[in-house]
């Protein structure tokens, strides 16, 4: 009874966070896709070959908008933009749609050859600007989990909000901070990071403890950190932090933390 109590006080405060962190993360991919087909690489009059029995073409740059016309087999299409991971092609007949890189991996170029876009993943991965992520772990010895905002100022700096909850034995703990990030080799596959930052830690003790009361504080973090690109957009990340909880003007108290988990970036 009483760690359900605990979660009822900690869950909306997460919640509040996770929803601020997927705000913001919305805002900033539109805000990416208004100005992707400026930034997007063109691959203007490139003529690629239907070698499957149709490709579907959508009348927008996702699944959720309808196929409206479908190209036969050994007819040509040619690439007019890209956006993410869509492309607006150009039908024979003057049609124009939507077709995700998925199905035009299966088509001819020119000369004959499959259809390649290594190059163009790789592009994406040096050009991330916003990643999403979520991991799971330890803080000290009791289950954490975080959730991250992450968006990069430079090649090598970002910054980066963070809000995490760790449910303890005998008392359960909030807390966010938003950081400066320093990822000196952004362009490998293998990226480690390290980050310093400010935020706010919030501990709520077990109702079943006597005299035991709330504590509100400040909190100053330092992590480091290894980012592992997975393929497509999704990247692993690694992160031991060191958190300092400012409980007065004359005591402070050390967390340390491990997480696991996964990012999206886009």
């Amino acid at each position: 009874m009483n760690g359900r109590r605990l979660n009822l006080h900690l869950f909306p405060a997460l919640r509040a966070g996770a929803c601020a962190l997927w705000l913001a993360a919305m805002g900033l991919q539109a805000s990416a896709q208004t100005t992707a087909p400026k930034d997007a690489p063109k691959d203007t009059a490139e003529r690629l070959q239907v070698a499957e029995p149709f490709l579907e073409m959508h009348t927008g740059p996702s699944r959720g908008y309808p196929v409206f016309y479908v190209v036969e087999k050994s007819q040509w299409v040619v690439v007019e933009l890209r956006r993410t991971d869509w492309y607006r092609v150009r039908a024979e007949g003057g049609q124009v749609g939507w077709v995700p890189r998925r199905a035009l991996e299966s088509t001819l170029t020119a000369a004959g050859g499959s259809k390649t876009f290594r190059d163009l993943l790789l592009d994406d991965y040096l050009r991330r600007r916003v990643e999403f992520s979520g991991g799971w772990g330890q803080f000290r010895s009791e289950p954490m989990l975080r959730l991250g905002l992450h968006a990069r100022l430079a090649d090598t700096v970002g910054a980066e909000l963070v809000v995490g909850q760790v449910q303890g034995l005998f008392s359960g703990t909030d807390f966010w901070h938003v950081s400066l990030v320093s990822e000196p080799y952004s362009d490998r596959r293998w990226s480690p990071y390290f980050s310093v930052g400010l935020g706010k830690f919030n501990n709520i003790p077990n109702t079943s403890l006597v005299d035991a009361r709330p504590v509100n504080a400040n909190l100053a973090q330092a992590t480091l950190g290894l980012r592992w690109h997975l393929g497509e957009r999704f990247i692993a990340r690694l992160d031991w932090t060191l958190y300092t909880a400012f409980v007065s003007d004359q005591r402070s108290t050390e967390y340390r933390s491990i997480t696991a988990g996964l990012g999206f970036y886009f």
